[in-house]
């Protein structure tokens, strides 16, 4: 990533979610090249340690890894508390923490439910509510969930996936509307076909179709979609709020 200096967001504290791989990592450093200061979660408090440390040593930033299981409301509150208490606030959330499984609609299980809704759609609006309580105190802060053209557009054999996604997209459009009066501004991006490990099971053929109906003709990369989230958290987006951002170089389309 080049270095975009005049939307430099300085002395900014940012909480990345879901953030030791894929879209979170990236967006991590996207977010540490500004020069913000970085705190990313993940299930394993070892892999988001160390995926800390590189971009703390990358970027020369303070960049801390922490645990989160984002479907535990009451650790959501303790690390926002946390944060707010080290770093005195939180500016910027970004809720990338997401699970993604297939099945059929006739083979959908209520654990498979459970999950999918638990961790992308409670897990977000746990993490959206601790984020907004802290922001509400100087009324000001930027949130950005992840939201997905699966969500907008629906896909076979992705219903629960789809139906979590879409809550995603109303949650988003529901909190700006709330949360503006206190200066806070949220706004999901809705990624395509992205090349990550969600994707990693897709056969070849799936993926080269869905790039075949893509207008830009390629695969999405992490940085792309770390780069829209990077615009959302900063200055240059101070009178968006309320959109679901597609990245997805035209797929929806």
């Amino acid at each position: 990533m080049s270095d975009t200096r005049a939307a430099r967001p300085a002395d900014r504290v940012c909480v990345v979610t879901g953030g030791t791989r894929g879209i979170g990592l990236a967006t991590a450093r996207a977010l540490a090249e500004t020069g913000a200061t970085v705190v990313l979660t993940g299930r394993d408090e070892a892999a988001a340690k160390d995926a800390a440390a590189r971009v703390a040593a990358e970027y020369g930033v303070p960049v801390s890894g922490r645990a989160l299981e984002v479907t535990d409301s009451t650790a959501v509150r303790a690390l926002f508390a946390d944060v707010a208490r080290e770093h005195g606030t939180v500016d910027c959330l970004v809720a990338n923490a997401g699970v993604l499984e297939d099945a059929l609609i006739g083979m959908i299980r209520d654990d498979l439910v459970d999950r999918m809704l638990g961790t992308n759609v409670a897990g977000t609006l746990a993490c959206l509510q601790a984020a907004a309580r802290v922001m509400m105190r100087k009324r000001q802060g930027a949130i950005v969930l992840l939201a997905s053209i699966v969500g907008e557009r629906g896909n076979a054999g992705q219903a629960a996936y789809a139906a979590s996604k879409g809550a995603v997209s109303a949650l988003t459009k529901s909190a700006a509307k709330e949360l503006g009066r206190y200066g806070i501004r949220v706004n999901a991006v809705a990624p395509g076909v992205i090349r990550t490990d969600m994707i990693a099971h897709l056969p070849d053929d799936l993926v080269a179709a869905r790039t075949a109906d893509t207008p830009l003709g390629r695969v999405g990369t992490a940085d792309d979609v770390a780069r829209a989230i990077r615009f959302l958290c900063g200055p240059d987006a101070a009178f968006v709020t309320g959109q679901i951002l597609g990245v997805d170089g035209g797929l929806v389309l």
